[in-house]
């Protein structure tokens, strides 16, 4: 049975891809930093179901803590096959009111957390020749976003990293994709107003905001599939052709 670190797999995006490996008989550690209660009425939602879940606090922006999570997913479920990057934050703001403070969290957070995660389980990984990498990324980091310059560098510099990282450990059988979604309803969107979120939808050739269970579909597609790698995948109904 494959195992799952998912970090910021309390909510949003995380949460619905902790369900759909879990339901699908993948043991996933769901790693939180703030959000404790919606990390365990998710894992006690899932027991109940018959999955294999375990929680686990970890400020994944710092190198000890990400160690520390890898850790104890090894001794709750043996070796890590899969590896989702979700962690992440984000600051609207005009780029010169940006601070080295502001600057220095989102990349830390986004950007920096991967890099530790990573980095804490590939040596297992490239051992065993098999493995799965996603970062959640975002059509930010593809096409950059006005007043979002921070957030747009963090995610642009996971799509470096996985492209990066996809043909270095080819040779090893591992995989390394991103997911790049496009506007997806999750608390990150909560506050939009009914107009903002009809403006949005405006421009998108589809219609529609996309939901964390489409992105948790193409998450599982990925893992599945055994000839993609060093992709930057964008569901994004049509929003970025």
């Amino acid at each position: 049975m494959s195992t799952a670190i998912v970090t910021g797999g309390a909510k949003g995006i995380g949460k619905a891809i902790v369900e759909e490996l879990a339901k699908n008989g993948i043991n996933v550690v769901i790693n939180y930093n703030k959000s404790e209660q919606a990390a365990k009425d998710l894992r006690q939602e899932l027991t109940q179901d018959g999955c294999n879940v375990e929680i686990y606090k970890a400020d994944v922006s710092k190198r000890e803590e990400a160690k520390k999570l890898v850790s104890y997913a090894k001794e709750k479920f043996g070796e890590i096959d899969i590896l989702i990057n979700n962690a992440g934050i984000d600051k609207w703001q005009l780029f010169t009111d940006i601070t080295d403070a502001d600057w220095n969290e989102i990349i830390s957070c986004n950007l920096n957390s991967a890099f530790y995660m990573t980095q804490e389980v590939v040596k297992d990984m490239i051992h065993n020749k098999k493995g799965t990498i996603i970062n959640i990324s975002s059509i930010w980091g593809i096409t950059g976003a006005s007043c979002e310059v921070a957030y747009s560098v963090s995610k642009a510099g996971m799509d470096g990293l996985t492209k990066a990282l996809a043909k270095e450990l080819a040779p090893s059988e591992i995989r390394v994709n991103s997911i790049a979604p496009g506007a997806i309803m999750t608390d990150m969107n909560k506050n939009l107003t009914k107009e903002e979120i009809e403006e949005v939808n405006n421009q998108i050739p589809l219609g529609r905001f996309g939901t964390p269970q489409e992105v948790a579909k193409c998450a599982k597609w990925l893992i599945e599939d055994s000839y993609t790698t060093g992709q930057i995948i964008s569901p994004n109904g049509g929003w970025v052709i």
